[in-house]
């Protein structure tokens, strides 16, 4: 023990911690097949372990280091679950209302009604990217995937196009938006304003999935992939979608209000913070959109929206909304506690020392920032498969790099870096690879020639992108 100590004195031993840790959640997730969540709390410990004694925050010398980064650990991970539970419990409640009142399917019929049929693809881009910004990949995948098998009916052809016109844009606000739980904790974690994310996030995430959208029409010039039978859709729920009237369907403006308006105020909130104003001498509205615009309670009375919308639509009581909630509810505990513990195995590789490590091993180098995020948040994602943990354990280790007035650009351009990586080369160790997969019908070697290549070109154009714009538009802070 003596000696491993010794060795903690090396400026370079919290990179050895890193790579142990990183090497622990490889093999207990990929090998013993451990859950996420557990494996990422095993990991957060042993980062707390092998930290030298005394070094983590708090910790008094000799008063029992393995107790203190134990506790250490769970008080990370209640820090992590503190910014984003609420938030990922509300979306996960707009999502279901959605799906269930039909407001979803009115919006991307809507798409269709102006886009045309022959340019059914691109209608489903369209409204995926704004339909996606509130709703996890999962579940926005699995909210479409009827509409293009039942599309695939209609034409007979493009089942592979239509598929990937889902991931082209889901991909991208997985991993650029909040309430998405990546990076809404990045947002925290790297001091960046939430409704400035939003915006940026979803401006800039348009070129990529303009460049993605441009190759899945080449796979599927190249490449033809049935429509095959799945487990649990049936032929005649297809057509019911096809064939659903409009009349049974809330109003567009409905459909689209409670997805447009939480970013609306989100963003409006944002930018009345940022005036000229003191916040003592501001008036008493610039306070009530400050409220309205916490993204709790945007989130809050989107919710609230999608709720009345469900109960008129399905013609159904509160008491019958408060037992749909649940499943949507029950899903979203799981994915706080994995985006919790994602976030506690970041904070712990911090405290162990990472992020200065990596500043010290960057010292008197003209690296640049943007491309030492992504490429680390992107090594992350391959290694482990999970963007979210990808994004979480970047965002702790580069933030240290951020400090000290020399970030040459906006912090801004970090966090697009670390998301755009986070998104690179989904694999067989992704669940997303499996989601698209099993629930489309494709084999794996159909899967990694269409949805992991088409998320590999959102990640490199998206960093390219970042690069350009944070040499042209730097927006300095300093």
């Amino acid at each position: 023990m003596g000696s491993l100590f010794a060795a903690g004195a090396s400026a370079y031993w919290p990179l050895v911690v890193l790579a142990i840790c990183m090497a622990l959640v490889i093999f207990l997730i990929t090998v013993a097949r451990l859950h996420a969540f557990i494996a990422l709390i095993l990991a957060a410990i042993a980062a707390g372990l092998l930290a030298p004694a005394g070094s983590l925050p708090g910790e008094t010398p000799g008063a029992g280091h393995w107790v203190h980064a134990v506790e250490l650990t769970t008080s990370e991970f209640g820090l992590t679950a503190g910014k984003i539970a609420v938030v990922i419990g509300l979306a996960s409640v707009i999502s279901m209302c959605l799906m269930e009142s039909g407001a979803a399917d009115k919006v991307v019929r809507r798409f269709l009604a102006i886009f045309g049929e022959r340019r059914a693809g691109a209608a489903i881009l369209i409204s995926g990217y704004i339909l996606s910004i509130p709703i996890f990949f999962d579940t926005f995948f699995m909210l479409l995937l009827p509409l293009a098998r039942a599309l695939c009916l209609r034409t007979g052809k493009d089942y592979l196009l239509y598929v990937m016109a889902i991931c082209c844009s889901g991909v991208v606000t997985h991993s650029m938006c909040a309430p998405h739980p990546g990076p809404l904790a990045m947002a925290e974690v790297l001091h960046v304003d939430l409704g400035l994310s939003i915006f940026v996030g979803v401006a800039v995430g348009i070129v990529p999935v303009a460049a993605s959208w441009t190759v899945a029409k080449w796979i599927n010039a190249r490449m033809t992939v049935p429509m095959r039978d799945t487990p649990g859709v049936a032929l005649d729920d297809l057509r019911a979608i096809v064939n659903q009237s409009e009349d049974e369907l809330p109003s567009f403006f409905w459909s689209i209000l409670p997805v447009i308006l939480p970013i609306l105020l989100i963003s409006l909130a944002s930018a009345f913070a940022a005036g000229p104003l003191p916040a003592d001498q501001r008036p008493i509205w610039h306070a009530m959109i400050a409220f309205a615009g916490n993204r709790n309670v945007a989130l809050l009375i989107g919710a609230a929206i999608a709720i009345g919308v469900l109960m008129r639509q399905r013609r159904i009581t509160l008491a019958r909304v408060n037992e749909m909630i649940g499943p949507p509810l029950a899903t979203a505990g799981v994915i706080i506690l994995i985006t919790s513990a994602g976030g506690a195995f970041g904070l712990m590789l911090k405290n162990a020392g990472v992020g200065e490590a990596v500043k010290q091993a960057a010292a008197g180098h003209n690296v640049n920032l943007v491309l030492l995020a992504w490429t680390v948040a992107a090594v992350i994602r391959i290694a482990q498969g999970s963007a979210t943990v990808a994004m979480l354990t970047t965002a702790a280790m580069v933030y240290p790099l951020m400090t000290g007035g020399t970030l040459p650009h906006h912090p801004i351009y970090v966090f697009l870096a670390i998301g755009f990586g986070a998104m690179i080369c989904s694999w067989m160790n992704d669940s997303g690879f499996w989601v698209v997969g099993k629930l489309s019908g494709f084999t794996e070697k159909e899967t990694l020639k269409s949805w992991t290549l088409v998320v590999t070109v959102n990640s490199v154009v998206g960093l390219l992108a970042t690069l350009v714009l944070s040499l042209v538009l730097p927006f300095a802070a300093n």
